[in-house]
């Protein structure tokens, strides 16, 4: 019990920390520049070193752990009364050793990796002035998380990549599970993941032109819904290495999208929130603190229905094969479910108000803003030089 206790708190403490770098790395975004042009390309160039660092990490930790993992059990699977899985005629005498060392190298080479690129971003970052509209009655931190929250573009945002990032976090968290049981490929499934991530990675600038081309709010109908088909298809055919590693390219290409699109679109919420309250100044961390947490909401609630679902199905840990109930329910959790979740998403998205023509409008209003803010600070410095 004091190890568990000492491993949740470890957690948390990684929790915080990450979540300390990643808000205001995120939000540094709208202090690069004022341009929401540049700023879109900043966060093409941001996401897509985020998903090859992705890669990185996905090729190191699985390279080095994957020779490492204790072979899974082979044995008859046995339903004791009280509905417990269990596996007759293995051997469960096998060391741990391996495994922990193994994870212990692959965690300690992601660490420093993560070091290095702080101490980049902290020392090769400008970050440029934020906009100096002027507060007569500066606004409290409470005040502005309730005007945040309340304020309808970002509630529809928020709630529309909420369930569309919960439906991608089904599909990766029950993937390799997917892979190894139902499909069968139990020693590709690394190689799977890693296909889908350099998939993403490549297709990042696409879908930057493709944004850039046809609009924000085209780029998620088209984006999020082309892994629907291929999530169908994966689990309506017969196992195939080749059909799992395309189908692999085609849900890449949509991730790239599901990566890429909510941090695209998050700084266009935040100016047309300036526009609507140019009294309110200073709330760009609120904006993307919240949306980290909504985020991290998502991939817990990920967690607790893959879970919850595998172990009422009887999943058997370690096991070589398990019972028809639980590849049933990942075949539920790798495509009906995430379907569903994009569907409502989609639908939530189809009430969001700022197209491609309201982006642009904002943009001119605010340099218009800027301009007039100008002008006053040229006209008082005037007025200070010839009293």
């Amino acid at each position: 019990m004091i190890t568990i206790l000492k491993f949740k708190k470890i957690i948390q403490c990684q929790n915080f920390t990450i979540s300390c770098f990643h808000v205001p790395y995120s939000a540094l975004t709208m202090f690069i520049s004022t341009e929401q042009k540049e700023r879109d390309s900043a966060t093409a160039y941001r996401m897509t070193v985020e998903v090859l660092g992705t890669v990185v990490g996905t090729a190191i930790q699985g390279q080095i752990v994957g020779g490492a993992i204790a072979p899974c059990l082979p044995g008859d699977l046995d339903i004791l009364h009280n509905g417990t899985s269990v596996l007759l005629g293995s051997d469960n005498n096998i060391s741990l050793n391996g495994t922990k060392r193994a994870y212990l190298i692959a965690s300690g080479i992601i660490c420093i990796i993560y070091v290095l690129c702080a101490a980049i971003l902290f020392l090769g970052v400008r970050e440029q002035e934020g906009e100096t509209f002027k507060v007569e009655h500066p606004m409290s931190f409470f005040d502005g998380v309730k005007m945040v929250m309340g304020y309808g573009p970002y509630v529809k945002l928020v709630m529309g990549f909420l369930f569309t990032s919960l439906a991608f976090m089904l599909l990766e968290g029950n993937f390799a599970l997917f892979c190894t049981y139902t499909l069968g490929f139990r020693n590709d499934f690394q190689n799977i993941l890693l296909v889908i991530m350099l998939s993403g990675t490549l297709s990042i600038p696409f879908w930057q032109w493709f944004l850039s081309r046809f609009g924000k709010k085209t780029a998620v109908y088209f984006g999020i819904t082309w892994a629907v088909p291929f999530m169908i298809l994966i689990v309506s055919i017969e196992s195939s290495l080749v059909v799992a590693y395309v189908v692999s390219v085609a849900a890449g290409v949509s991730v790239a999208a599901a990566f890429l699109l909510p941090w695209s679109m998050l700084p266009d919420v935040v100016d047309d929130f300036k526009i609507n309250h140019p009294d309110s100044n200073g709330h760009e961390a609120i904006f993307y603190s919240f949306y980290v947490f909504f985020t991290k909401f998502a991939s817990g609630i990920s967690l607790g229905i893959s879970t919850l679902s595998l172990d009422f199905a009887g999943y058997v840990t370690r096991g070589c094969s398990q019972p028809d109930a639980v590849n049933l329910t990942l075949k539920v959790l790798v495509a009906p479910a995430p379907a569903v979740l994009i569907v409502l998403g989609l639908f939530i998205f189809k009430s969001y108000p700022i197209d491609e023509a309201k982006r642009q409008g904002n943009r001119k209003l605010l340099q218009e803003m800027r301009d007039n803010e100008q002008d006053s600070e040229t006209e008082s410095t005037e007025l200070g030089t010839i009293v």
